[in-house]
């Protein structure tokens, strides 16, 4: 294992209080394209809470949070996009380290993220290495009519960012570039995405694309988003639009881990509970401990029987 380095300190503003934990959405006026800019300061440090992630992981955990906040803006429905990027396994054994990603981020930008990773991580802690041959899978739900569109690509690229990035050219046939940057205190990113359906402008796309490849990872993490802006299209007539706030969402509760728990038979789970003396269920999003104890579970199961005894007699 290499040795720990110190975590880079950047001499910028801190960034202000009204800036954090948002999203702004802005639009070029006189060329087709549109953009993001997520911030996520306290939201990120909510995720992190009940979990001690190496750097590595942590970062590219937090890239993966920014891209999918930045993604959900784009929804126009009301519902939940998810992004999972799984390593490379054979057999039940990870090669590369780390197991998963996963993110998932409502209409209304809550949001929840979890990584899950072996030790020890390789020397080698890039993110082609520590996933291989892995895959990304990006899920998007309809609230409504709980509708599901999956698609699964290969991991192509060198980087998060890349590897959505090409996401969308195939599956979209979107021209998109993503930003991203993160540290123990924040993630932040900015999307800039040509809009479907217009003619074609090249030019604008390359200049537009190519000032915004120009910002670096600590001008993300510590400048507001109106300096960003004018730092990269002073030039450009941009509109800005008010920001849209972002929190920390975990949807797991005990009804959905009691269904869970019916998943195995009443005999399976009254046996775990002479052992242990009762069931401990804890989510890997945020940390919440369920417990059920002797009385929960004959609950459980007897509602259960009655529910099943009901379905059959109607």
């Amino acid at each position: 294992m290499k040795d720990k380095q110190p975590e880079r300190r950047y001499d910028f503003p801190v960034k202000k209080t009204s800036e954090q934990d948002k999203i702004s959405r802005f639009l070029f006026d006189k060329v087709n394209i549109r953009g993001e800019i997520a911030s996520l300061n306290q939201v990120w440090q909510e995720m992190q809470a009940n979990h001690h992630y190496p750097d590595c992981i942590r970062q590219y955990l937090g890239e993966l949070v920014a891209a999918a906040v930045l993604l959900s803006a784009t929804l126009k429905f009301e519902g939940s996009m998810t992004i999972q990027a799984s390593g490379d396994q054979s057999g039940n054994e990870t090669k590369n380290g780390l197991t998963l990603m996963v993110v998932e981020c409502r209409h209304d930008f809550g949001v929840r993220a979890v990584a899950k990773y072996q030790q020890p991580l390789p020397e080698n802690t890039d993110i082609k290495s520590l996933l291989g041959k892995g895959n990304l899978v990006i899920t998007i739900e309809q609230a409504k009519t709980k509708e599901r569109y999956q698609g699964i690509v290969a991991l192509e690229g060198d980087s998060i960012a890349e590897f959505l990035e090409g996401y969308l050219i195939r599956s979209e046939q979107l021209e998109t570039r993503l930003f991203l940057a993160c540290n123990s205190d924040s993630a932040a990113g900015l999307l800039l995405q040509k809009l479907p359906n217009q003619s074609d402008d090249d030019d604008s796309w390359d200049r537009i694309s190519h000032l915004g490849s120009t910002i670096k990872a600590e001008e993300l993490l510590c400048l507001d988003t109106q300096t960003i802006l004018h730092r990269l299209y002073h030039e450009e007539d941009v509109r800005l639009f008010d920001p849209a706030p972002i929190y920390f969402k975990c949807t797991c509760s005990r009804e959905k881990v009691t269904n869970m728990l019916r998943s195995i038979s009443h005999q399976e789970a009254s046996d775990i509970i002479k052992e242990q003396g009762n069931i401990s269920v804890d989510c890997e999003f945020c940390g919440i401990e369920y417990q059920f104890d002797e009385i929960d579970i004959a609950g459980i199961y007897t509602e259960h029987s009655h529910d099943i005894d009901s379905s059959v007699r109607h």
